[in-house]
C-alpha cells in the first residue's frame, strides 16, 4: 500500500474514532458509537498489516490468536460487577506495551529508523523516555487499582509521612534522568527512568481510597491513551498517535467531569486521594442508634400507593445483579399508574457510567434515567425514593459535616422525598468509611437483605 493510501486510510480510521467518542457520549447512541469504533479499528489494523515493512505475519497472527482467545474467554466469563477491574487490567497491558516498545527501540533503533544504538536522535530519545515513563506509571498504577477493586488489598488509602515530597523527588529524578539519557544515551539512565516510573505509579495510586475509584479508572484510561500515543511516535504510526491522543484527552476530560461531580480538586484526588479515612467526628456506632425496619410487603404497599417513585441505584445493586428484578418492579408500578424515574449519581459504582450500563442491560428505557443535575429538584415532590445499594452518594453528611471525608460532594437529595426506602444488606458504611445519617431519619425505612432477593420479593408482593 502506498504512503498516500496509508495516510488516507489512517485519516478515515481517525474520523471513525472521533465519531465513536461522539456516539459514546449518550446511551441512546452508544451502540452506534461502538460500531464506528470497531470499523475504525478494523481499518487501522488492516492498513498496518498491509505496510510493506511488515516482515513476519506469522508472529503477528500468533499474537492475535493468543490475545484474541484470552480476550474472548475473559469477555464471556466476566461479571458486569467486575468490569471496572477488567478495565484497569487492560490499562496495565497498554502501559506495559509502551514500556516494551521503548525498550526495543532503545536497543534496536535501526529497526525503527531512529538511528543506531548509542547514536539515537534527541527527539526520539525524548519521545522514548516519555512513552516509557507514562507506560510504566500506567502499568503499576493500574495493577494497584485492579488489586483494590478486586478486593485483593484494602480499598482504604495508604499514607505515610513525607509521601508527597517523596513523589516530587522521584518526579524530578525522572526528568533529570531523561536529560542525562539524551546527552549520554547510557542504558543505566534508561532503566532508572523505567524503574522509578514503576515506583511512582505505585505510590500515586495507593493513597487513593475506594470513594475515588471512578476517577482513578478514568484517569488511568487517560494515561493509557498517552502511553499509546508515545508508542505511535516511536513507531511513526499516525493512527496510533491520533488514537492515543483521543483516548488520553477524553480520559482527562472525563476525570475532570468526575471530580467536578464530587466537588473535588483533581489534583487533590491524584496527589493524595480522599475516602476511606476514619473520621471519628463523622461516625457513630450503628448499634447505638435505632432504625425503622420494613419488609418487602411494606415497600410494595407504600410504592403502589405513591404517585411518583424515584429509584436510586448503587453498587450494591451491581453486586447482587438486581437490575432485572428492579426493572420488573418498576414495570409493575407503572402498570398501577405510578410515575417511575431513575436518578444516577455521576460517581455511583466503581467506574463512570456503571449504573447506566447496568440499567441498559436490563432494558430500562433511556428516557426514564436522569443525571443528578436533572432530577435532584424532583425529590422534594416525590412520594418515595427507593435506594437500592447506594450509600455515600445519598449521605446528608456531605452537606452538613465539615469533618466528613465526603463533605462538599454533591449528593442525591433522597432525604427530601416523602418516604425513603433504603435497600441494603446492613448498616455498614460505603467506600468513604462513613455511616450514612439517612439510615436513622424518621422518614427512612430500611429493607435489609440481598438486593436481588428483596426486589424479587417486592415484585411478588406487587403481583
Amino acid at each position: 500500500m502506498s504512503a498516500d493510501w496509508t495516510g488516507f486510510a489512517y485519516l478515515v480510521a481517525a474520523v471513525c474514532f472521533i465519531m465513536a467518542l461522539r456516539g459514546l457520549s449518550s446511551p441512546t447512541s452508544a451502540r452506534q458509537g461502538n460500531v464506528m469504533g470497531i470499523i475504525g479499528m478494523i481499518i487501522a489494523v488492516t492498513t498496518t498489516l498491509l505496510d510493506p515493512e511488515v516482515i513476519s505475519y506469522e508472529i503477528i497472527f500468533a499474537g492475535i490468536l493468543v490475545g484474541g482467545t484470552i480476550g474472548t474467554l475473559v469477555a464471556f466469563r466476566i461479571n458486569m460487577t467486575a468490569l471496572p477491574q477488567l478495565v484497569a487490567a487492560f490499562h496495565s497491558l497498554v502501559g506495559m506495551a509502551a514500556v516494551l516498545v521503548a525498550v526495543a527501540a532503545f536497543y534496536h533503533p535501526e529497526a525503527y529508523g531512529i538511528g543506531t544504538f548509542g547514536n539515537i536522535g534527541t527527539a526520539s530519545l525524548i519521545e522514548m523516555s516519555i512513552g516509557a515513563a507514562v507506560g510504566a506509571i500506567t502499568f503499576s498504577g493500574s495493577v494497584v487499582a485492579f488489586a483494590k477493586l478486586q478486593g485483593l488489598v484494602s480499598g482504604n488509602p495508604v499514607v505515610f509521612p513525607l509521601q508527597h515530597p517523596l513523589n516530587a523527588v522521584i518526579g524530578i529524578a525522572i526528568v533529570a534522568l531523561t536529560v542525562a539519557l539524551v546527552f549520554g544515551q547510557d542504558p543505566t539512565s534508561f532503566w532508572a527512568i523505567v524503574i522509578l516510573s514503576f515506583l511512582i505509579g505505585f505510590l500515586i495510586i495507593i493513597p487513593i481510597g475506594g470513594a475515588d475509584m471512578p476517577v482513578v479508572v478514568s484517569m488511568l484510561n487517560s494515561y493509557s491513551g498517552w502511553a499509546a500515543c508515545g508508542i505511535g511516535f516511536t513507531l511513526t504510526n499516525t493512527a496510533l498517535i491520533i488514537t492515543g491522543a483521543l483516548v488520553g484527552s477524553a480520559g482527562a476530560i472525563l476525570s475532570y467531569i468526575m471530580c467536578k461531580g464530587m466537588n473535588r480538586s483533581i489534583f487533590n484526588v491524584l496527589l493524595g486521594g480522599f475516602g476511606g479515612e476514619t473520621v471519628a467526628a463523622a461516625q457513630q456506632a450503628a448499634g447505638s442508634r435505632s432504625v425503622k425496619q420494613g419488609s418487602a410487603d411494606d415497600a410494595a404497599f407504600i410504592m403502589s400507593n405513591a404517585n411518583q417513585v424515584i429509584v436510586v441505584p448503587g453498587y450494591g445493586m451491581a453486586v447482587a445483579q438486581a437490575q432485572h428484578a428492579l426493572r420488573e418492579m418498576a414495570d409493575l408500578l407503572k402498570e398501577k399508574g405510578v410515575d417511575v424515574k431513575y436518578a444516577i449519581h455521576p460517581v455511583a459504582g466503581r467506574m463512570p457510567g456503571h449504573m447506566n450500563v447496568l440499567l441498559a442491560e436490563a432494558s430500562v428505557p433511556y428516557d426514564e434515567v436522569f443525571e443528578l443535575e436533572e432530577i435532584n429538584h424532583e425529590f422534594s415532590t416525590a412520594d418515595v425514593a427507593f435506594v437500592i445499594g447506594a450509600n455515600d452518594v445519598t449521605n446528608p453528611l456531605a452537606k452538613t459535616d465539615p469533618s466528613s471525608p465526603i463533605y462538599g460532594m454533591p449528593i442525591l437529595d433522597v432525604e427530601k422525598a416523602g418516604t425513603t426506602l433504603f435497600l441494603k444488606r446492613s448498616l455498614g458504611s460505603g467506600y468513604a468509611g462513613v455511616d450514612n445519617e439517612l439510615f436513622f431519619r424518621d422518614k427512612t425505612m430500611m429493607l435489609f437483605g440481598d438486593a436481588k432477593k428483596m426486589a424479587e420479593e417486592i415484585v411478588q408482593a406487587l403481583n
